[in-house]
């Protein structure tokens, strides 16, 4: 029994988030709680938790970039981006994200997934263009405002997701290594990485198409003759 005694600390993750504590003193906490069940003293619990922050420092670059981004949006970078995509007359959502999306995985493909995404890019740049060029095909209202603003979310989402892949050094490619080296199945990275390249190909066809269809509703949406 006292072998499961450390699995509490998923508990005190799970209440915590359902409580909406603050992550930052859910996670240490669940840590804590699981480091002690696990019978290590307070010392040795914290100092490994030191280690592995200092090992993973990376992850303070957004606290970095995020105020950046504040910073440009509220000098007006949202309307510049919706300045700029006004001016082009052949621009429209469909196109725009579509050229997003190829952005989207080839960055991914080389391994540059951190270099855009939905605070980086989609927020301030991506959605206001795409709004911008929403506005000039068909009007602007409410549904039709989020309705943009999801397919901008999920161009990102599709481009990162099936774009990622491809590229050999990431951790999913390792998980689905590891996975199918269970079942004795023995695949490279690599090898896994260049049988990702159909699926992204797929991927974008398929969005694409979506998005294309996207901007023939946003031309003749419903309740309005052709």
């Amino acid at each position: 029994m006292n072998q499961y005694l450390p699995l509490l600390g998923i508990v005190v993750v799970v209440l915590g988030f359902a409580l909406r504590f603050n992550p930052m003193l859910v996670v240490p906490a669940a840590a804590l709680t699981t480091g002690l069940l696990a019978g290590f003293d307070l010392i040795e619990v914290i100092g490994k938790l030191g280690k592995a922050f200092n090992d993973a420092r990376i992850i303070i670059i957004p606290w970095i970039v995020l105020p950046v981004i504040g910073l440009l949006e509220r000098y007006g970078l949202q309307q510049r981006a919706r300045a700029v995509i006004g001016g082009f007359k052949a621009a429209t959502v469909g196109r725009l994200l579509i050229l997003y999306l190829l952005y989207r995985q080839v960055i991914s493909a080389i391994g540059l997934h951190s270099t855009a995404g939905h605070p980086q890019t989609v927020r301030p740049l991506v959605a206001p263009m795409a709004l911008a060029a929403a506005e000039r095909q068909a009007g602007m209202d409410e549904e039709t405002g989020e309705k943009v603003k999801a397919y901008a979310a999920a161009t990102d989402n599709v481009g990162l997701f099936f774009g990622e892949d491809i590229f050999f050094a990431i951790g999913s490619i390792v998980l689905i290594q590891q996975t199918l080296e269970a079942y004795d199945i023995i695949l490279s990275p690599l090898e896994l990485a260049v049988w990702a390249i159909p699926t992204a190909i797929a991927a974008f066809i398929i969005h694409g198409a979506r998005l294309l269809m996207l901007d023939r509703s946003l031309r003749h949406p419903k309740g309005a003759r052709p």
